[in-house]
């Protein structure tokens, strides 16, 4: 997979806490800052997906159990 460079500014006692906890446990920083990055795109990925979900209609549940041939 290609990679490109890119540089952010953070906070001093931020940037050593992450070196601290990469070295601790040894992670490589960019594996690190990426599966970060990753992970806080699905969040707001699921967030947006809550957002459209909480509008829809609700079914009874009793419906719900019919449909799937579970209501006995």
């Amino acid at each position: 997979m290609a990679t490109v460079q890119i540089n952010v500014r953070v906070d001093p006692s931020l940037k050593e806490a992450i070196d601290e906890y990469c070295r601790s446990r040894g992670i490589v920083l960019n594996h690190f800052v990426q599966e970060a990055l990753i992970d806080r795109l699905e969040e707001l990925e699921d967030i947006e997906d809550l957002k459209k979900i909480r509008h829809e209609p609700t079914r009874p549940l009793a419906e719900v159990l019919a449909e799937l041939g579970l209501d006995g």
